[in-house]
Order: C-alpha cells, then structure tokens, then sequence
C-alpha cells in the first residue's frame, strides 16, 4: 500500500489560526478513487507543548521539530511573532536550529508572512516569491536577493512555493493538490471546502484604492459570456459590449477586477478547459484545440507548455495514465505516482 505523501506543518509563536488550519483541510480532504487519503498532515512546534496564537487561545502541539526530518512537503503558515525573522532577517538560533532537521529536497511552502521564515533561511535568494502586499515592500527591502511579485495570489518555483495573505493560502494548497494529483482530484477538494477551484487575478483586487469607487460597474456579465463561448473567436468589443462600456473603460475595469486583462484571462480559462480535457477525453490535440479555441494543436502546445511547463501530451500521460505527476516548471526533486518524494523517509518520532 502507498505511503501518503506526508505534509508537516511548522506552527510558531503568534501564528495566525486560520492559516495553520488551511494545509490540515485543504490537503487532508484530498483522497484517490478508493477514498484513501493522499497525504498526510501532523504539526509540530520549535518544542512540544502549547503555541501562542493572535487570539486567545493557544494550540497544543505534541511534535517538536525533529519531526520535520520525516516531512515531504514542510509548510510555514503566517505568524505575528517571527522575530529577527521579520525585524532584521535572519532566523533566531532556536528557529535555524529547527529548520536543520528538513532534508534536501523537501519541498518548502509558506504561507502569507511565514515567506519570511523561508527568506531569512535563505530557501528564496533568486527565486520569485510573494507575501501579503501590505509586506511586500518591506518583505524586498529585508530580502533583496528575492524577486518579490507583489500581485500574485502565489508563486511556484518548483520546490519553493509562496502565498500572498490569508485566504491566499487556499489557493496555494489547492494548486499544490492539482500539481501532485489533476484537477479533477482539486477541484473535488474545492467543492468540499466550498471555494472555488481557482480565482482570476492577483493582489491588486484587494489593494484599498485612494479613490473609493462605489459605482464601478462589475465585467461578470463579459465573463460569463467568454465561458459559454471559448471554443469561438473573440474579440474584446463584444466582450465590451456585454457591459455596455467602451472598449477602453471596459479593459481598466475588467483589469481592477481580475488582476489581469482581459486577453490574459481568457487564455488562463482555455488552458483550465485544455486540463480538464485532456484528464477526461480522449480527443486528439487538434480536437482539444478547437473545443478550447486555441484552434490549432500548435497553439495548444504552446500555451500549455507555458502555462504548466509541459506539454499536452506529458500532461495527459501524467493525469490518465498514473505516471509521475506534474512538479512545476523547475523541479528538483522527482515526485512519485502517488505525489510523494522519491527516496526514504525517516520514521516518526
């Protein structure tokens, strides 16, 4: 019987409850066909025993650290009290002292402020990271080696994978789920958590605006009008014209709303519906390029290759046939069929 893919979440002092709670349902609702779960999810702490949370109560953690040795994937959910961390980036001796126990290898999350855990470790000189985007300014002063992209909702450079704030964090896992296991396994975690499987745009959605616009028009019409029709051409003036705006305002307005253009989202619509596609038919590329208007195999490739780092026909061999799952554009560490790290594991504390 297969291993479940073992997820250790790091719980520290201050830590934000909500967050700590995500990787524990999003991940433990993951199941394959015969209902067995695919992961597993334990926490521990810099020591066993009760961890402060912003609220007024305290969490009981029975792990210390070392079981961060055993872990797959380790996740760092947001915290209020990360310290040196947070203040001058760099960990407390306490903190690196806990992080020595991960193997190489494992893949790390942070979730919302925990990026600062990830970054005063130094796992993110280099590579492209968010935060919450009230601390992305602050987060790129403290960690200039880091690319930081304030806008997005999360970041995944292969083994290191960042969210922005809060609910966020669901996002990540849930992209995380349809890395190691297919849509169809995510999208059902979705609909248990009730939240959708993936949201447009970035940050920019929720940043507060100088200048309050309570009579800003929504584009949901236009959207809802794309989805019915991405097998077709289509042009932003019909877009435009579901919203009775002009072109120009309807471009500004649909950019506040979703955090990208219109031209972007609609390709990340027609890539979704490639996936789902490719899981579940078995249509020729150029019979999943016309359904997804990407009207030739070509074309599909191309924008899939972008979008998820492999090509269709790797993506369908991974998510049809059971063979090693997709690990994200720049993998270090080969995932096995079931999405767990290749290699031995050692025993649970």
């Amino acid at each position: 019987m297969t291993v479940p893919h073992r997820v250790v979440v790091l719980a520290l002092a201050g830590l934000l409850p909500f967050e700590l709670g995500i990787p524990h349902r999003i991940f433990g609702r993951a199941k394959d066909p015969a209902g067995r779960p695919l992961y597993e999810i334990l926490t521990c702490g810099l020591a066993p025993g009760p961890v402060r949370t912003d609220a007024d109560f305290t969490v009981q953690v029975e792990h210390g650290p070392e079981l961060l040795a055993t872990a797959d994937t380790v996740v760092v959910p947001a915290s209020y009290e990360l310290g040196p961390a947070h203040e001058e980036g760099r960990l407390s001796a306490k903190l690196a002292a806990a992080l020595a126990h991960i193997r190489p290898g494992t893949r790390l999350v942070a979730i919302c402020t925990g990026g600062y855990v990830l970054a005063a470790a130094g796992y993110l000189d280099g590579r492209r990271a968010t935060t919450h985007w009230a601390s992305a300014e602050h987060f790129q002063r403290l960690f200039p080696a880091v690319r930081v992209d304030a806008d997005v909702l999360y970041t995944d450079d292969g083994d290191v994978l960042t969210s922005a704030g809060v609910a966020a964090g669901i996002d990540l896992c849930l992209h995380i789920v349809r890395r190691d296991h297919g849509a169809a396994v995510a999208n059902e975690v979705a609909r248990l958590t009730v939240v959708p499987p993936h949201r447009d745009g970035g940050q920019s959605q929720f940043i507060e605006r100088p200048v309050p616009q309570p009579q800003l028009a929504s584009t949901t019409a236009a959207r809802t009008w794309v989805l019915e029709r991405l097998h077709e051409p289509l042009r932003l003036a019909d877009m435009a014209r579901q919203e009775a705006m002009s072109v120009r305002t309807f471009t500004r307005r649909f950019r506040e709303e979703c955090g990208v253009s219109p031209g972007e989202w609609i390709v990340m619509q027609r890539v979704d519906r490639a996936r789902h596609l490719l899981e579940t038919t078995g249509l020729s590329m150029d019979q999943v390029a016309h359904r997804t208007g990407f009207g030739t195999a070509q074309s599909l490739r191309k924008h899939v290759q972008a979008a998820l780092g492999v090509s269709p026909t790797a993506y369908r061999r991974t998510f049809r046939a059971g063979g090693e799952p997709l690990t994200g554009p720049a993998p270090t560490t080969a995932l096995t069929g079931d999405g767990n790290r290749a290699g031995p594991r050692p025993t649970l504390p």
